[in-house]
C-alpha cells in the first residue's frame, strides 16, 4: 500500500488575472511529479478564507498570512510521498528531467512572485487514511 507519510506543502499568491496561466503551469507540474512517483498532487485555490470566530481563540486569515491582496488568490498546494526519502528520490528525478529538458522549460512564465511563496516538507503525524 502506498501510504502517505511525507508531504511537501506550498502557500503562494497568484494574481487573479493569471489564474489560467497558473493552472497550466500546475498541470505540467502535476504530470511530471506523478510520472516520477508522487502519490498525489493537489493545487487548491482559496475559497473560504475569512478568519473564523472561535470565541476566545483567534485565527489568522490565509490572505493576511500570505500577504495576499484583493486582486490575488491564495493557493495551498501539496504533493504526497511515502517518506522523506521517497520525496527526495522523486524530486531528484523531476529536477533531472527539468534540467535535461531545459529547452522545454526555458520560456515557462511563472505567474506569481516566487519570493512570496512558502514551502516546506512535513512528516505526517496524524492521518485519516
Amino acid at each position: 500500500m502506498n501510504k502517505t507519510n511525507y508531504v511537501d506543502g506550498f502557500v503562494l499568491v497568484v494574481p487573479k488575472e493569471k489564474k489560467e496561466e497558473y493552472i497550466k503551469m500546475a498541470n505540467g507540474g502535476r504530470d511530471v511529479w506523478m510520472k516520477h512517483g508522487a502519490l498525489a498532487y493537489f493545487e487548491c485555490k482559496g475559497d473560504d478564507l475569512a478568519p473564523k470566530d472561535m470565541g476566545d481563540l483567534k485565527t489568522r486569515a490565509f490572505p493576511e498570512m500570505a500577504g495576499g491582496k484583493d486582486d490575488e488568490d491564495v493557493w495551498f498546494s501539496f504533493i504526497t510521498f511515502q517518506s522523506k526519502e521517497h520525496r527526495d528520490e522523486v524530486n531528484a528525478k523531476v529536477y533531472e528531467e527539468m534540467t535535461k529538458d531545459a529547452e522545454k522549460f526555458k520560456d515557462m512564465v511563472i505567474p506569481f512572485e516566487m519570493s512570496r511563496m512558502a514551502t516546506g516538507g512535513f512528516t505526517v503525524e496524524v492521518s485519516g487514511e
